[in-house]
């Protein structure tokens, strides 16, 4: 039975001129003429029998249906792009993984331990690429996402990995100012520095102070930053003190661009998982990245004495 696709150059002229909302941009970028670009959208919007675009006077606006369907094709062009590429590094043979990492833990944490994996399994190829954010793995080509959560996606299951204890971080310079003869910060001066926070995190502060016992300040306060790995480098920069887990910044501990300004920890509620649709679960490449995942995090918690 034939299949009812239209034409593959039709979806790629598509997903650029979606892209940019522009023919003439697409065009340069498919080394195509306007004209050319042209022809396919509307042979393929002729094919769907929909509107993808509506044209102004002004150039083109992607319409309701116009902008889900790009959203569609763009997802599975990246997915025959990464099977292709995939299959062209391994000559056909091996395996490859494609992971959605959170930034801060993938480049301090995972990053420095993936050789270990690479050697051990020299044929298959993990390709890490950052998010953020949840999403959902039908719309991606993810085998697997490690993110910060609960660990409860829907259609999915998860491995525990292990959770955030943060510490108190500063610059040495700043701890030398506030600290009184070298005695140790209590956590109440702690809180008197400007606080630096974390966007994803926005109620650290406040569950470090509570855990703590501080009263008073304002632990909400204070310039937010996306991502740790900025937390860090402002607070390196003696812009206040942050709140980060010390896993994330075991280098600047070790080089003393960071020192711990005092030594109560909180642990978060949530914690690090390895994140994957049930229907990966039977990936040979993928249950051995997971297990060798998992044994990594459960010696280095062995290792830092933490649950």
């Amino acid at each position: 039975m034939r299949r009812r696709i239209p034409s593959t150059g039709a979806l790629v002229a598509f997903e650029a001129a979606a892209r940019h909302e522009s023919f003439t941009k697409a065009a340069a970028d498919l080394a195509l003429t306007q004209s050319a670009v042209c022809r396919q959208i509307a042979g393929l919007e002729a094919y769907l029998g929909v509107a993808l675009f509506r044209r102004t006077r002004h150039g083109v606006k992607l319409t309701e249906a116009g902008e889900g369907f790009s959203r569609q094709v763009a997802s599975r062009l990246d997915a025959i792009e990464q099977d292709t590429l995939g299959i062209m590094a391994s000559h056909g043979r091996g395996a490859t993984l494609q992971l959605a990492v959170v930034p801060t833990f993938a480049t301090q944490w995972l990053l420095p331990r993936l050789p270990h994996f690479m050697r051990a399994h020299p044929d298959i190829t993990v390709n890490l690429t950052t998010r953020t954010r949840p999403f959902l793995f039908e719309e991606t080509t993810f085998d697997a996402a490690i993110q910060f959560g609960e660990g409860s996606w829907p259609g999915t299951d998860a491995r525990h990995l292990m959770r955030e204890h943060a510490v108190p971080v500063c610059s040495p310079a700043l701890l030398r100012r506030i600290s009184r003869s070298g005695k140790p910060v209590t956590p109440q001066e702690v809180v008197r520095l400007p606080l630096l926070q974390q966007e994803t995190r926005p109620y650290a502060w406040r569950n470090w102070c509570e855990s703590a016992g501080v009263d008073g300040g304002n632990p909400l306060a204070g310039p937010r930053f996306e991502l740790f790995s900025m937390l860090a480098q402002a607070a390196r920069h003696d812009m206040g003190v942050a709140l980060i887990p010390a896993m994330l910044i075991e280098e600047d501990l070790a080089g003393g661009r960071l020192v711990v300004a005092c030594a109560h920890s909180h642990r978060s509620a949530h914690a690090y998982h390895i994140v994957f649709p049930e229907r990966k679960a039977e990936s040979a490449a993928l249950r051995l990245f997971i297990d060798w995942l998992c044994l990594q995090a459960q010696s280095y918690r062995a290792a830092a004495g933490l649950e």
